[in-house]
């Protein structure tokens, strides 16, 4: 057996028709409330941002362990990180690059220039708005 690291990058490994996407749900901006959906098996080029979102909302609904997320509404999804590029310093979203916001549920994941191994962030557009113009962070016990 061979134990030889490869070259190739992640973001490169697979075709955009079998890609990995991590989804970053986000219950609370304020208490940093996250939680990774991971799909596998994704293909980019047919992939619309809104059956993204539906497919998530899904996985929300029916799989265990997601309980304390299926009252957030969740309509926005926003680039957080591609595969070897840089990370905000923000633990939950990047607050930079608004125009990193997917607006439009009818374009495909490759038009946008997603890929594999990309890091997206699913929330409340509401939350977020407000989180930007208050962008306080609690340790406290929520309510």
């Amino acid at each position: 057996m061979s134990h030889k690291i490869s070259d190739v990058l992640t973001n490169v490994a697979l075709p955009k028709t079998q890609a990995t996407i991590t989804l970053r749900v986000i219950k609370s901006f304020e208490y940093r409330t996250e939680r990774s959906l991971v799909l596998h098996m994704l293909n980019l080029e047919i992939t619309t941002v809104g059956e993204l979102k539906d497919m998530a909302r899904r996985a929300i609904q029916t799989s265990s362990g997601w309980k304390p997320y299926r009252n957030v509404h969740l309509d926005t999804l926003k680039l957080y990180t591609k595969a070897h590029g840089a990370k905000t310093t923000n633990l939950i979203i990047n607050m930079d690059h608004d125009d990193w916001i997917f607006d439009d549920d009818a374009r495909t994941l490759a038009e946008l220039g997603i890929e594999n191994e990309t890091e997206i962030s699913f929330f409340n557009r509401v939350a977020y708005n407000a989180f930007k113009e208050n962008p306080e962070i609690r340790w406290d016990i929520p309510p």
